[in-house]
């Protein structure tokens, strides 16, 4: 089977789904379909918590994650650390307390 290009699909760089597992199946017609396997979320409790900070109306996570862990990109370590899967669910929590994730052991920094 031939890898998944993760940079042609703009997956590339430490995102969430770089380490995937990569599966096929054949549709109907016979052709290959490859895919990447469903990603489940880590169990929060068990991330290191570098700190908590209130999300601000109007604020948006990749600003957090930039100002927090250096990289806006990275904003889905903060809604891993939270057991969410969309942003938008973190931003509706004004002036509530969001997890921010520290480095952890085993390939996630």
């Amino acid at each position: 089977m031939n890898s998944i290009d993760f940079e042609q699909l703009g997956l590339a760089g430490g995102g969430r789904y770089e380490n995937s597992e990569e599966a096929e199946r054949k549709d109907d017609s016979g052709r290959t379909i490859r895919y990447l396997r469903r990603r489940f979320l880590p169990p929060a409790e068990e991330l290191p918590v570098l700190a908590e900070v209130a999300v601000d109306d109007g604020e948006r996570l990749d600003t957090i994650a930039a100002r927090t862990l250096g990289d806006p990109e990275q904003y889905w370590q903060i809604c891993d650390a939270n057991n969410v899967m969309q942003p938008e669910q973190l931003l509706d929590r004004i002036g509530e307390l969001i997890r921010i994730p520290g480095p952890s052991v085993g390939g996630r920094s």
